[in-house]
């Protein structure tokens, strides 16, 4: 279960979420619905950027990361060349690690297959969103992230296991998982019911 850690702003927040940029990140779009493929693809990519590493590295680096790699406008991404591949390499604005960046032009070709087929990642990704509800905190993979992954791996995608996958869940508002005495918690719930009611 997640504990709260209350600001200087008096507010309880997701205890990671106690200093900048977090605390922003945390107020205005962790676990708010992410819609629209570009965003969900800059999503994905992040979340695989992210393996390993501290979310604040993401988080501090966002703006270079859209700018190298072309706004992660899936169709830009996904003609990235060997020499696009050299030019990230050489990036220090961005997280050098080869193995990701070639996921990640690799995932922009799948996700343009996908997108092909499906209609929409947005249409694809949000069917695999929970039913049913968790106690935050409580997991760092679902059988629903499971299924994703395993989905994506079938389709070709890299660097998006179960557990980055619940990642994206909880990032993009597939699950709720801010603590429940966070002053965000019931903004979001109220968002993700919206966003539901649309579709």
């Amino acid at each position: 279960m997640v504990d709260v850690i209350v600001g200087d702003d008096g507010l309880s927040r997701c205890t990671w979420a106690a200093v900048e940029p977090e605390t922003t990140y945390h107020d205005t779009e962790w676990g708010f619905p992410l819609t629209g493929d570009t965003a969900l693809f800059e999503r994905v990519c992040l979340e695989g950027f992210q393996s390993g590493l501290s979310w604040r590295t993401i988080l501090t680096k966002r703006e270079n990361f859209r700018a190298a790699f072309a706004g992660f406008d899936v169709e830009k991404v996904a003609r990235f060349t060997e020499r696009d591949v050299e030019r990230l390499l050489g990036d220090a604005g961005i997280i050098r690690h080869r193995g990701k960046i070639e996921a990640s032009i690799n995932n922009a070709r799948r996700a343009s297959e996908l997108i092909d087929a499906e209609g929409s990642l947005e249409s694809f990704f949000w069917r695999y969103a929970p039913a049913a509800e968790h106690i935050p905190g409580s997991m760092t993979l679902s059988e629903d992230s499971t299924r994703l992954s395993k989905d994506l791996k079938k389709r070709g995608w890299k660097f998006v296991g179960p557990t980055t996958m619940f990642a994206l869940m909880q990032a993009s508002g597939m699950v709720n998982d801010h603590a429940y005495d966070c002053v965000t918690r019931p903004t979001v719930a109220a968002a993700i019911e919206d966003y539901l009611a649309l579709q």
